[in-house]
């Protein structure tokens, strides 16, 4: 027997989609104040969101005839329904309000205009509006979430981590509206304490994204995050990205936002990472806040009932401007490596501890402190025949930004000093990406070379899977790989690189079809040929325990300035360390 069911259980149905967990209701509550046009909006939530979430802002308010119909399932002020496809505001689907009422104790309390009132729903069932007081705004204030629901209360975390994701949610939702102050306050156990603030900015917009970004990620991140602003057939990439050598064990600094909507897409993190392929190792992870506006009718934000997944009408074109935005981004960044690596140098280089202090009756006879001052001399001269100094008059090039060479430590170090410091060079490092770029340059002047098959590999392959690999038949041909059609479902294999030797195209054909299908575009070609070369670069870059002379290390310097990602070596470690006199008189104690 089909029977209909009632308003509270499909609202109740509607909330395990919308409202997984208090973060989501936090998430839903702070974008409607966000659409309300608010210009502060705070955040006081206990026990994790658990009991108590209360969201305060001066928004335009509802006015007190419209809060009933604010609690009633699809109704909303933000579109009327015609158009889909060309939504502006965060909210549209009409559900978050009645979800949260249908499994929680909710107050909505709003001004809009002169008069101010107030309604309550409990379990799904609401009251009479009533008069209340309020300044202006809006104030809602959930309690005791998912009690109408006890079964899902079960699947909730520990208050530590359901705080945690509510923070994460107010962070992002910061980073993307940094005109507009943000305040998060516990207020568990009867303690009010402020956890998270973000006072509005000012200036334009990159100047207020970037004082945001360090308000949210840190001094660090801002320091060492370097701006991108492009645009590609109606899609505009702006934000900050991180240098190479500030980055992470874990893809856990990494936020994307479409059109203002903190979004977690798998095509675009694909993109992300393979904008660092080239200069980063496979266990580090880049940082980077990331935003795409584009015309709303480009992409289509109303495939998940949280809002949290959008598809592009030409992903291709989105992933194309990330990528290449990156590359670019990092290619202007030139030398440049982060400050974190000065601080890293820093605390490596502990201070020993003091020695006690020695009696004059303890010291030892003239006799052995000469012997001692003979031995120790004798050190000091084996130790400094490790050293190449620089005898000639380098004093202009201290004004450059990698100085002048002044010595060579163990054959490998160059020590340069430039006005403000120094600077530690490790020569191998740096010339095996000096070498590493310009294969990369001469690659893409000359093309790859190819090998062709003796007898074609044939392979046997789905009608879509063929499908996939002819859209970027030329992509893959401009790297070596020639491809093309066989009949039915098949391709066939006709050259290969030469740089890869011996290829097993059947295996290889399968990866770049799972990388297509997970990440909708493949770079697996690309990034072997560029690990061959990174080999070839480190075979062919100047090899530890060579003496250099002093035009050869100031050479290598020079060069450095003016090669992109020469800050890092192929692997993503820092090439050279930059110490100011400020460090350098610190370790000594000289502040």
């Amino acid at each position: 027997m089909i029977r209909q069911l009632d308003d509270a259980a499909i609202n109740r149905i509607a909330a395990g989609e919308v409202v997984e967990r208090p973060a989501s209701a936090v998430k839903e509550l702070v974008e409607n104040s966000i659409d309300a046009g608010a210009t502060r909006i705070e955040v006081t939530i206990a026990d994790g969101g658990k009991t108590l979430i209360r969201v305060t802002d001066d928004g335009c308010g509802i006015a007190p005839g419209d809060l009933p119909l604010a609690l009633s399932r699809h109704a909303t002020s933000k579109i009327d329904g015609s158009d889909l496809l060309n939504i502006h505001s965060f909210g549209f689907r009409g559900e978050a309000l009645p979800s949260l009422g249908a499994v929680g104790r909710l107050t909505i309390t709003s001004r809009a205009g002169d008069d101010a009132a107030m309604i309550n729903v409990a379990g799904g069932q609401p009251s009479a509006v009533k008069p209340a007081a309020l300044n202006a705004g809006t104030v809602v204030e959930l309690r005791d979430l998912f009690y109408a629901t006890p079964a899902r209360l079960k699947f909730l975390r520990s208050d530590r981590a359901e705080n945690q994701a509510i923070t994460d949610v107010v962070k992002r939702l910061a980073m993307a509206e940094p005109f507009i102050t943000f305040v998060l306050r516990d207020t568990t156990g009867g303690d009010q304490r402020t956890t998270f603030r973000a006072d509005a900015e000012s200036g334009d917009l990159f100047d207020a994204l970037h004082g945001r970004l360090r308000s949210v990620l840190g001094r660090e991140f801002a320091d060492n995050a370097v701006p991108l602003d492009a645009e590609r057939d109606g899609f505009h990439l702006t934000g900050y990205a991180a240098l190479p050598t500030y980055s992470r064990g874990a893809a856990i600094a990494q936020f994307l936002f479409v059109n203002g909507r903190p979004v977690r897409d798998k095509m675009l993190l694909g993109a992300l990472r393979a904008g660092y392929m080239d200069v980063l190792s496979r266990d580090r992870h880049p940082v980077a806040a990331l935003f795409i506006d584009c015309d709303p009718t480009l992409v289509d934000v109303n495939v998940h009932p949280a809002k949290s997944e959008v598809r592009f009408r030409d992903p291709g074109t989105v992933r194309g401007l990330i990528v290449s935005g990156l590359r670019h981004m990092l290619a202007g960044a030139g030398h440049r490596a982060s400050t974190t690596v000065a601080g890293a140098t820093l605390g490596a280089m502990q201070a020993p501890a003091p020695e006690p202090r020695v009696y004059q009756m303890d010291r030892p006879s003239s006799q052995f402190t000469a012997q001692s001052m003979t031995f120790q001399s004798g050190f000091a001269e084996h130790r400094s025949a490790r050293v190449e100094p620089v005898l000639e008059d380098t004093t202009p090039d201290e004004a450059l930004p990698l100085g002048a060479a002044r010595a060579q430590l163990h054959e490998n170090y160059i020590l340069a000093q430039t006005t403000s410091g120094m600077i530690l060079v490790d020569a191998h490092a740096a010339h095996e990406r000096l070498v590493y770029e310009k294969l990369k340059t001469q690659m893409a002047a000359n093309g790859v070379a190819v090998q062709a098959l003796l007898i074609p590999e044939i392979i046997d392959l789905t009608d879509n899977e063929v499908a996939s690999l002819t859209a970027i038949t030329a992509d893959l041909a401009r790297l070596g790989l020639t491809i093309e059609p066989f009949g039915g479902g098949s391709i066939a294999v006709r050259e290969t690189p030469a740089l890869l030797g011996e290829v097993n195209a059947t295996a290889f054909i399968r990866d770049i079809l799972d990388e297509l299908a997970d990440q909708g575009d493949s770079k697996l070609l690309e990034a072997k040929l560029n690990a061959i070369l990174s080999r070839v670069a480190c075979h062919g870059s100047v090899r530890t325990g060579r003496r250099m002379s002093a035009p050869e290390m100031n050479a290598l310097l020079r060069e450095m300035e003016a090669t992109p990602n020469s800050g890092q070596c192929n692997h993503g470690r820092p090439t050279y360390v930059e110490l100011k006199m400020t460090d350098i008189e610190r370790l000594f104690g000289r502040t």
